[in-house]
């Protein structure tokens, strides 16, 4: 495989995927003892969060991006003759345009079980803004390979356009021929004390790019790291501090109708306490409402039974 075929798989896969699958193509480039190929894997730097949205937007909707790419070229020419309110109608429809493809790239990113954030997606729109704004960038995003977010200033300047060209590897240049050997192990006569000097210089300095390289590559691969550790903590703050704003509301509503409940109970057990005393009256009316009624049947008993005394006294 060429280092090109290599790059396109590497930047298709997801940032959590992307250190293991370079490693296992650097593996390989070493063991089929292309050197040159297996150094050039190892310094593919992995792509931010929102460099490897992008990345997916164009490998799933080139034709969309060369389109942006492409209004973005007729919007610089035309502006030279367009008049206000003919710019202020293409600026909306520009804005409307990087709107809708940036929704396009959540939507895939979360196909993909990729949570994008407000900033990852304000990143993701800058880039696309970046890439119809200036040629160099809209043909970097064209690549696919995309290692971190570009943003426009607006002044003709594109920041964190990458710097990366990828091209086929070159053929390892052939080593130095080395000077015979004695049998004693010696130099042989025809390499002078100068000459030994400056190979023994030559390959310290070697050995010193050889480990800067990989120190730089390591760094790299650190900082890329670290950079996706913060955005997904980022995220992840976002999300808790949603989270947290969905549940403080629903305790106020929660809240507000305890205490409509509460005002609601106290109501409720005045007039049971009102009704309570009023039956306790009402039970001691009813009472003597009873005796009454008692003492008037007695005395009805007794002139009942008068009368009939006297009816029979007569007879």
């Amino acid at each position: 495989m060429q280092l090109d075929d290599i790059a396109d798989e590497l930047y298709a896969v997801a940032p959590e995927e992307f250190v293991a699958r370079r490693g296992e193509r650097q593996a390989e480039a070493k063991a089929a003892g292309d050197k040159a190929l297996a150094k050039a894997v190892g310094a593919l730097p992995k792509p931010s969060t929102p460099a490897w949205v992008c990345n997916l937007l164009v490998r799933q909707h080139r034709e969309e991006i060369e389109g942006l790419v492409d209004l973005g070229n007729l919007l610089r020419d035309a502006q030279q003759n367009l008049a206000g309110d003919q710019l202020k109608a293409l600026d909306v429809q520009r804005r409307q345009l990087l709107g809708a493809l940036t929704r396009q790239a959540r939507a895939l990113a979360h196909e993909r079980g990729h949570a994008v954030s407000t900033a990852v997606a304000t990143q993701v729109e800058e880039t696309l803004r970046a890439a119809m704004s200036d040629p160099e960038a809209g043909e970097a995003l064209l690549t696919g390979r995309l290692t971190a977010p570009m943003s426009y200033s607006g002044l003709g300047e594109v920041t964190g356009r990458p710097k990366l060209r990828l091209v086929p590897p070159t053929e390892p240049a052939a080593a130095p021929p080395r000077a015979p050997a004695t049998r004693a192990g010696r130099t042989g006569p025809e390499e002078s004390a100068a000459d030994r000097r400056r190979r023994e210089q030559e390959e310290r300095r070697r050995a010193a790019e050889e480990k800067r390289l990989r120190e730089l590559a390591a760094a790299r691969e650190a900082e890329d790291e670290a950079r996706t550790a913060a955005e997904e903590a980022r995220a992840a703050l976002e999300e808790h501090q949603r989270a947290t704003d969905e549940l403080t509301a629903r305790r106020a509503e929660l809240q507000a109708r305890v205490e409509e409940l509460a005002d609601s109970l106290a109501d409720a057990e005045r007039d049971a306490g009102d009704a309570a005393a009023a039956l306790r009256r009402e039970e001691r009316r009813r009472a003597a409402a009873e005796r009454e009624a008692a003492d008037a049947a007695a005395a009805l008993d007794a002139a009942v039974a008068r009368v009939a005394g006297l009816a029979d006294d007569g007879a």
